[in-house]
């Protein structure tokens, strides 16, 4: 049993990693799920689909001769703020409103203006961060404005991988950091343990019409919780009784399994969402960012967040490659075509707002756009733009960390676009710095050092990653390109500027 496995649940599908105890893949696989938007600004998922997605992924992995009975431990992480509400008998009550969703924006002004002292500041104080739709309290105070009823059945909340776990396992926990993501722990108190010693707090728990005896334990990222049963394994493949490891939130297992785990440590994160994570000795809370406790215990890390990033190019290859969909290169093709735009894309800019925006603007209302199109435009200017457009809105989250003044050391880029030579290069151009691409430096690789955490084959969790992580290449910015997009991106702020009161007019 010489194989850690780490299982991943991002926002557009699962991911399978399989290491050796020394860090060497294995092997890996990915099975995508669907999100359903059925109004616009709703962004929904089933749970039942995360659990086929595991299954799947798995089978996977042994069709490629990945022997699931050598599985020593595995772990799972899962993106946050996505309540599972289940009733008595562990079964979803309905799909799970996701960290995309914007419906709760009337929910968020309540709570930012109401009062004296409006609440907001009140759970800023107890919470580290400011309500926005983002967030799972003012989601389910939605809920409990126009679905009473789902709240009613709810005896049960878990969340992406604690639901997936408790399938695995029949046990349900969470840890701390997936705590921190719900807007409902109160972690005022404990700072020097990243959040480890809060609490569940009871006034935002009614706030959001949940009892306090729904929510689940903690325990620690590295705890294990239990075994696979016997069912799991029929359906997964995997051995019965296999130590499973809790895990956490995949921002923070993606950014630990990257090598971000000494102060003023950056990533940028190129996946479907995109985010410029700093690492830091203590929290620095502020009401643009988003504040976390990280996997080693007494850091922290501040987040500056896009909605959209390999989303975008996700939307430009089901909406301008159509008819290549199933091409096995494609993404390699579409790697080409922008390579043969130049710096600029012929005059056409991208802004990737396909689910409004978080930071720097939190603006639900915001749209994409094309914008300097011409009768010359080729489909090329198009995915070039658009990769230059999520590079200059990770630059534009950037500035509120840069107004904070936290310090960057190192510079890490992660997510799946960093597969991408030429996305990789023109992130690095637009920040003018170098940066380092790990391997495989993603979430699934940061559970399955989790994983081997947990049963201990590591002394404690930076033993993992230095033992374990690799750099696969490091970027140094051209002078001329990074120039040029420095001009660049002062357009893309003013076409953002004159484009936002467009989108908040009734």
């Amino acid at each position: 049993m010489n194989i850690l496995l780490g299982i991943d649940f991002g926002t557009g599908g699962c991911k399978v990693t399989a290491i050796t105890p020394d860090g060497a893949l294995v092997g890996e696989a990915s099975v995508e799920y669907a999100t359903h938007h059925d109004h616009p600004g709703w962004s929904e998922q089933e749970p039942q689909d995360w659990w086929k997605a595991t299954c799947a992924a798995l089978r996977k992995l042994a069709d490629q001769g990945v022997d699931l009975g050598d599985v020593a431990a595995l772990a799972l992480d899962g993106s946050t703020h996505n309540a599972v509400l289940l009733d008595a008998d562990w079964r979803p009550v309905r799909r799970t409103i996701m960290w995309t969703d914007q419906r709760a924006t009337a929910e968020c002004e309540a709570l930012r203006s109401e009062g004296a002292r409006p609440l907001g500041e009140r759970i800023f104080a107890r919470c580290f961060q400011m309500p926005a739709p983002t967030w799972t309290l003012p989601q389910l105070m939605w809920l409990k404005a126009h679905e009473p009823e789902a709240l009613a059945r709810t005896e049960h909340v878990l969340f992406v991988k604690d639901y997936v776990r408790h399938l695995l396992t029949g046990k349900a926990a969470t840890d701390y950091i997936e705590a921190q993501g719900t807007l409902l722990w109160d972690v005022s108190g404990s700072a020097a343990d990243s959040g480890a010693s809060g609490r569940w707090d009871p006034d935002l728990l009614a706030l959001a019409g949940l009892r306090p005896e729904a929510m689940p334990r903690i325990v620690a990222p590295t705890a294990v919780v239990g075994g696979v049963s016997a069912a799991a394994a029929t359906s997964t493949g995997l051995r019965a009784g296999t130590p499973v490891v809790c895990g956490s939130s995949d921002s923070a297992v993606e950014d630990y399994g990257a090598g971000a785990v000494e102060p003023g440590d950056l990533i940028l994160k190129l996946a479907t969402a995109g985010n410029v994570n700093s690492m830091t000795a203590e929290p620095h809370p502020h009401p643009k960012t988003l504040t976390y406790g990280h996997i080693v215990p007494g850091m922290w890390y501040s987040v500056s967040a896009t909605n959209a990033a390999a989303l975008c190019m996700r939307w430009l290859r089901d909406a301008f490659y159509g008819d290549l969909h199933r091409k096995e290169n494609l993404y390699a093709l579409v790697d080409a075509e922008a390579s043969s735009s130049p710096v600029g894309a012929g005059g056409v800019m991208f802004h990737p707002y396909l689910q409004g925006e978080r930071c720097p603007y939190w603006d639900p209302a915001l749209r994409a756009s094309f914008t300097g199109v011409s009768i010359s435009s080729t489909r090329g200017d198009f995915a070039r733009a658009l990769m230059e457009g999520v590079a200059f809105s990770l630059r534009d989250c950037y500035r509120t960390l840069e107004e904070m003044r936290l310090p960057v050391k190192r510079i890490f880029l992660i997510g799946g676009g960093a597969r991408s030579k030429l996305w990789s290069e023109i992130v690095a151009n637009v920040f003018d710095c170098a940066v380092a691409v790990p391997s495989p430096g993603d979430a699934s690789f940061g559970a399955a050092l989790l994983a081997g955490t947990g049963i201990g084959l590591f002394h404690d969790v930076k033993d993992a990653v230095s033992r374990c992580l690799r750099i696969h290449r490091t970027i140094t910015p051209d002078p001329e390109t990074a120039a040029a997009y420095a001009k660049l991106f002062a357009r893309y702020r003013a076409v953002h500027d004159a484009l936002a009161p467009v989108y908040a007019a009734p």
